[in-house]
């Protein structure tokens, strides 16, 4: 049987409607959002039901094609698209957009996989309650691909990563077998956590089809504050005080630095510095309360007062209102979009115990400026739990190819801090293809067999996105 022939065997299982041959039908799956990979595919297959995946796999196992899943397309390590130079076959999840049911008194909600994250806020506020991931792309990540790459966010300090917020999953597996793991159970330890291997996998054990999530009672009352500071040393002192006044109520802690706060302001309309002057650096504090708006207010001016009291800050200001609250929250949370037009950038996902985090940023701007002396850093993020993304970007007026063509150096020196302070080259955004040969350096050898067992006994037949995560 020919290679068409096969083709058009898997475009049967969808329809010629749901098929893609077309090259600039194509273009858009072939390629991630910062552009660092470019992938080659035959054909882009938008299956509607669990029924057609589970056919769809089956069929790519008994004919040797590889498939690679792909939700949203917003990942940043490469691990949503095909590699260049083959006929991998994508599996675009969109269609799988319902919401299957909502438990009010388990809190929990069920979801296919292609639901646009936005969705799922809208469906859970409708019945008074919240889904606590947030991204800065949540308008466009569906959440397979966030289950798929164990997303972070800016609620990671108060609810967890998606892991925790995720209490059972359907997953269709390369054999086309079906496993219905959609429990909502808070506690059951009958053997193996099946759930916790395809989190995070990246889609190279099986296709998530659905899940059910946690949702939680909307706080009573919500307060957010900008505050500013000398140093990260004095960031750590703050959050310090905030957790010890604040307990389980401190649902966000965000770092920035100047010149990140000049890049928001500059280049995203209707971002403004809150506060009368300038400041070495900046965090975002996120209070919430069972009680009322007026605890959470309480709550966050209590913080405010003691740090003013030990000059711990410079200024502040708390937010006067939802429109408020939204604007200070934009300003972080459009950090890395305001670097592009300040030209190339190499960004780095990584994450270190939290105490660690001013002396590892000390000796890794010192490390990075003497490699490259013009570099201009926008370190920014969720400092509560220690994932920094700690970005540079070229030095102005500099052309962007050469500073590119350093990055694989910069990244060592990068890398190589945050692994003696015992870090992870890979907090949030999932290791694709960009980190796959990193990882497998950094690793056990013992880590990564084990790894490698685990791929082969789910996917002996080496279909699942391969050269990602794992070369095996």
């Amino acid at each position: 049987m020919s290679n068409e022939d096969t083709l058009n065997r898997f475009a049967a299982i969808v329809g010629e409607k749901y098929t893609l041959r077309n090259t600039e039908d194509i273009a858009p799956f072939l390629k991630e959002p910062r552009g660092l990979f470019h992938g080659t595919s035959p054909m882009v297959l938008r299956p509607g039901s669990v029924g057609e995946v589970s056919q769809i796999l089956a069929l790519a196992t008994s004919t040797g094609t590889a498939i690679v899943p792909q939700a949203g397309n917003t990942g940043h390590t490469g691990g949503q698209v095909p590699l260049e130079g083959s006929h991998q076959v994508i599996v675009s999840l969109s269609r799988l957009n319902a919401i299957r049911d909502i438990d009010l008194a388990g809190n929990a909600m069920t979801v296919e996989a292609g639901c646009i994250l936005d969705a799922i806020h809208q469906a859970a506020h409708g019945v008074g309650r919240m889904f606590p991931l947030s991204l800065g792309s949540q308008g466009s990540c569906q959440i397979g691909g966030n289950l798929s790459t164990n997303a972070g966010g800016t609620a990671v300090l108060a609810y967890g990563n998606t892991r925790q917020l995720c209490l059972g999953l359907e997953v269709v597996l390369p054999t086309g077998e079906l496993w219905n793991g959609l429990r909502s159970l808070k506690k059951d330890n009958t053997g193996y956590d099946l759930r916790d291997l395809f989190i995070g996998a990246e889609g190279t054990l099986g296709i998530i089809t659905a899940a059910v999530i946690r949702i939680f009672p909307i706080p009573a009352g919500q307060q957010v504050a900008v505050a500013g500071l000398k140093s990260p040393a004095d960031a750590l002192t703050l959050f310090n005080l905030a957790q010890h006044k604040c307990g389980n109520s401190l649902t966000g802690f965000e770092l920035m630095p100047r010149l990140g706060m000049e890049f928001t302001t500059t280049h995203i309309p209707g971002n403004r510095d809150p506060l009368e002057n300038a400041h070495p650096w900046y965090v975002l504090i996120d209070v919430s309360s069972g009680q009322s708006e007026e605890a959470a207010d309480t709550l966050l001016q209590g913080i405010l007062e003691e740090a003013f009291e030990t000059s711990l800050v410079q200024d502040a200001v708390i937010a006067q209102s939802e429109t408020q609250r939204q604007a200070i929250w934009k300003l972080r949370e459009s950090m890395s979009e305001s670097q592009k037009p300040e030209g190339a950038s190499l960004k780095h996902d990584v994450s270190v115990p939290v105490a660690s985090i001013p002396q590892f940023m000390a000796e890794a701007d010192a490390a990075v400026l003497h490699a490259m002396p013009d570099a201009r850093f926008v370190a920014f993020g969720h400092m509560g739990d220690g994932n920094i993304h700690y970005n540079i970007s070229q030095p102005k007026g500099a052309p962007a190819d050469p500073f590119l063509a350093r990055r694989h150096e910069i990244n060592e020196i990068v890398h190589g801090i945050v692994l003696k302070f015992n870090g992870s080259i890979s907090a949030e955004h999932g290791i694709g293809q960009l980190k796959r040969d990193k990882l497998a350096e950094i690793r056990e050898p013992i880590e990564m067999d084990l790894m490698r067992r685990v791929k082969m006994a789910f996917d002996p037949a080496g279909i699942m996105n391969p050269g990602k995560v794992i070369a095996v």
